[in-house]
This record gives structure tokens, sequence and C-alpha cells, in this order.
């Protein structure tokens, strides 16, 4: 249903409306014209000269469904066009940068990636190639960007892009945002990896249905994204996620933020590797490989896993009884972990946290987008202005 537009004009009330359709589309998918005036609360004749308006720049077009039940001519669906709105959304990581070409209505063009190493870390390695690789993938797939978003593992200041801090790439202060419209000249929305991972998942994830949700990413490090009440909660400044570095073991191992016992030094890459008996650092394949293992081993889960699944649910525990959620989604790393172990945390945290068993019992999930989450959020960052000015 649509915000009230009462006292708007009528220019305003169009282009409201317009925004709603097209937004629909995006996220929701084709449907007909008298799905959308019943989801939308609009009439039909409003709803038809919106569509119309829309399908004359191109940004939708109307065709019959490919399977007809029924008797009688079928409805048409109205569809979004993805090559008629582009975004370029890029996933810089600790130890490679993906980017993809997205369309309108969440369909991934085409895409590519590379590794970091060494001085391919530095800020301006980074842009460099990131500028060169996604003039190449839009020449090759003929598309025009409209915009760009984002994604960067550290504290992000959402009005400019300016990434403070990223302490895993060893960036402080790198004005991301700035740098990359003044090449593109176009909008570039910048955010933390696991704001948009959380984002990703309330559009196209597991949290689609879910208003109260937090994303848990686990990397090299682990961050949190919020979604409250439907929306992003981005704290003062965009400051917000960094749950990795809540203490939960004051006498533990020494962080890489200067503090010591923070919860990532129990539950991240490293201390995944430690569990699976890996020296740290080694490659991120094997790790995943020897966690999927022990999906053939459920005996092994609790001898290897144990000590992992207390802190990672004492973790989740925390921030259950903080932020209420209704659904605790677990991204990148964690999606490798055995279901044996997300149901088994999961049980913990309704057992032993107050405001899981006053909400009904926050449930704990593996993302369905896997190492696509932050992309695909990226992508959505992206789009936000865009579907607002259409």
């Amino acid at each position: 249903m649509t915000t009230s537009t009462a006292g708007a004009r009528p220019d305003e009330v169009r282009r409201h409306n317009r925004t709603a359709v097209l937004r629909r589309l995006h996220v929701g998918g084709p449907c007909t014209r008298a799905a959308l005036a019943t989801e939308l609360g609009l009439n039909r004749s409003t709803i038809k000269a919106l569509v119309d308006g829309l399908a004359s720049i191109g940004l939708v077009v109307e065709k019959l469904p490919a399977q007809r039940s029924g008797a009688g001519r079928p409805s048409l669906l109205v569809l979004p066009q993805p090559h008629a709105a582009v975004v370029l959304a890029v996933d810089v990581r600790v130890e490679q940068v993906a980017i993809a070409m997205v369309g309108i209505g969440g369909e991934i063009l085409g895409r590519h990636s590379w590794n970091l190493h060494g001085k391919a870390r530095r800020p301006d390695e980074v842009l460099t190639h990131i500028v060169e690789s996604s003039r190449l993938l839009a020449d090759e797939l003929s598309v025009d960007m409209v915009g760009v978003g984002v994604s960067v593992p550290g504290v992000v200041r959402r009005s400019d892009g300016l990434v403070h801090e990223a302490p895993n790439l060893h960036w402080t202060d790198v004005p991301l945002g700035d740098r990359l419209s003044a090449v593109f000249r176009l909008p570039v929305q910048v955010g933390n990896d696991a704001e948009l991972g959380a984002l990703a998942e309330h559009v196209r994830g597991a949290a689609r249905t879910a208003s109260d949700i937090v994303y848990i990413s686990a990397d090299v490090g682990v961050g949190g994204g919020v979604i409250s009440d439907g929306a992003p909660l981005r704290g003062a400044g965009g400051y917000i996620g960094e749950i990795g570095h809540m203490v939960v073991r004051p006498d533990g191992r020494a962080c890489y933020c200067g503090c010591q016992g923070c919860w990532e030094t129990e539950v991240g890459e490293a201390a995944l590797c430690r569990a699976m008996a890996l020296p740290e650092g080694s490659p991120r394949g094997a790790l995943v490989a020897e966690l999927r293992s022990l999906a053939s081993h459920p005996d092994s889960v609790a001898h290897r896993l144990g000590e992992f699944m207390d802190w990672l649910a004492l973790g989740l525990v925390n921030v259950v009884n903080m932020l209420a959620p209704e659904l605790v989604v677990l991204g990148d790393l964690f999606t490798a972990l055995p279901a044996q172990v997300v149901e088994r945390v999961s049980a913990i945290v309704r057992e032993r946290s107050l405001v899981s068993r006053a909400v009904g019992g926050t449930r704990v999930v593996s993302s369905p987008l896997g190492r696509d989450a932050k992309l695909v959020g990226a992508a959505e960052l992206a789009f936000e202005p865009i579907l607002d000015n259409v």
C-alpha cells in the first residue's frame, strides 16, 4: 500500500505513484495491472496511465505469461526491462573484488572478479581496477550504467562514501565515494558490507517477509547489519555494524582493533581454521571444503566445532537480547557451517535469550544468497536513488 499523498501537488502524486509501481516490479517481479492496483491501493485507470508511461520510456514491457492456466485470455504481465536501467555493483573484500552489472528487477547481466594480494589492496590500485574492469564489462554487455553501489568491509560514512577505516584492508580515510563519482560522473553509494548483506536478505533473500532482522557476516572479520521495522538501522553518521568487536572474552586473544577478546577472535575465519585443525591463513577453499565435509560425518561436528558453537551462540544471545530481531541470517563463511551447527545454535538462542522467548523464538538461518549477498546489497543500494527519481 502506498503512503499517503494528501495535500501533495498532482505532479508529486504522479511521481510518487510511478516510483511505487516501479519499486514493486523491481522487488516483487512481474505481475498484472490488476495485482498492481490491489497491492498499491490505486484504481485501474491510474495504474494504466502509470504503466503506459513507464513503457513509453522503456522501463517496463507487457507480455503474455509463458504458462497459461484456465480458460479465456490470460492477463498481460508487466515486467521490468533489465537493460533499461543498469547499475554497477562492487563488493570489495579483503582477498577479492567482485563486480556485476545488475539490471532493474535484480537480474545480474554479467560479472567479473579478481584477487587482491599485497600492493593490489592499496586504494589507488583497487580504484583503478574497478574503473577499468567495469568499463570493459559495460562495453561487453553493451549497457550504460546509471548508478554505482559499493560494499566495503569497514566503517563507512554514508553521506559521501568516506571509508573511515577498513582495518583488514589497511585503509584509513579513503574518499571512495567521491573518487568514483568523479571518474564515473554518476551517483555512487558506498556502504558497510554487513549492512548491505542485511539489505540484500531483506529485499531478495531469507528475510523478505521479516521486518526486524540481523545479518551476521563472517569473512576475515565479523560484521553485522540490522533491519529494524523494515528499514536499515544506520546509527550516527552511518557508522554501525561492528558487531564482531563486541568483547565476549576479556582474557582472550588480541584483536587487530586494539582490544582483547572480541567476538570475531572466537568465531571469525581464523577461529574456524583453528577448530578445523588448519593453519591460520589457509586458503578459503580448503576451509570451506573441510567444513562441508562434516555434513557426511555428523558425529564429528560436536567434537570439532563444539567450542566454536558455544562462542557463536554466546554472541548471538547478546545480539538478540539487544536488538530483538525475529530472524538472524548467517552469511558468507557461516553458510558453509553444517546444518547441525545452525540448528544447535538456534536452539541455544531460543533457550538462553530472554528476548527470543518474549518474541516467540528468534530463528537463526543460513543465507540463501551465499557469497553474492553483498554484491546484491550493493546493487540495491545503487538502485535506491534511481527508483526514487524515475
